[in-house]
């Protein structure tokens, strides 16, 4: 992503309860570019929140990790283009007709609304997943192959990019086109503490394998002071 603005490479996750705290939140960072808005908030708060975080000229990457049967999906991905996010995820285990049917959708409503075609996202493995946990499901590949698999599915089906691990960065990049996006959750810096991750990396140790974007949320959201979090993050990178 030379030539992009380092801010654009951090998304900050808004893993909040509400519209106010996601405002504040937002607001509280302003040389931030990107936010996420999750299943939690989304639901709480609706198509709403998207329409004020765009008033406040905020990036928007809703991420619900779609998945059920294609033209569901397709009539999901045109309301996010509608509403101007600037990317979605669906999960690339939905299949290549569901991902297909998803481009198509994205590409079309942009040209019909005159509104930018979102970025869409394969979800492969969750990082909350590790190898044990998917024989627990019945998937003999480990995490890392799996990765793998659903990457180059998503990249057939004509996705921007993959959300995986920062574990599985070089192992995709091997597998797909050069601009073909890995957007990489997991992130903890040193200073901050893992949680519930179980693949996780620091900001620089990702960015140094490939990464395109970072997702962040607890280290600069719930810090003291969020702002400085965030410029620490982006010096590490940078």
């Amino acid at each position: 992503m030379s030539g992009t603005n380092p801010a654009e490479r951090i998304i900050i996750a808004l893993d909040v309860k509400n519209k106010t705290e996601a405002l504040d939140l937002a607001r509280r960072l302003p040389r931030a570019v990107l936010f996420k808005v999750g299943l939690e908030l989304f639901t709480a708060e609706g198509p709403e929140l998207l329409r004020e975080l765009g008033r406040e000229g905020k990036g928007l990457f809703l991420d619900l990790k779609l998945h059920d049967i294609p033209n569901t999906v397709a009539q999901a991905v045109k309301s996010g283009a509608r509403h101007g996010v600037r990317m979605m995820t669906l999960h690339a285990s939905g299949g290549s007709e569901m991902m297909a049917r998803a481009a198509e959708a994205a590409a079309e409503t942009a040209s019909r609304e005159g509104v930018p075609r979102p970025l869409l996202l394969g979800v492969t493995v969750l990082t909350s997943l590790a190898d044990a946990d998917l024989a627990a499901l019945g998937l003999a590949a480990s995490a890392r192959d799996q990765v793998v698999r659903l990457a180059r599915l998503a990249e057939g089906a004509g996705l921007d990019g993959v959300v995986s691990s920062a574990k599985e960065i070089e192992a995709v990049r091997a597998e797909t086109r050069k601009d073909f996006q890995v957007v990489t959750p997991g992130i903890r810096p040193a200073w901050a503490a893992a949680d519930d991750q179980k693949r996780v990396m620091t900001p620089a140790e990702a960015v140094r394998l490939g990464a395109d974007r970072l997702v962040i949320g607890r280290p600069v959201t719930r810090a003291d002071d969020p702002q400085r979090a965030f410029d620490r993050i982006l010096e590490e990178i940078s």
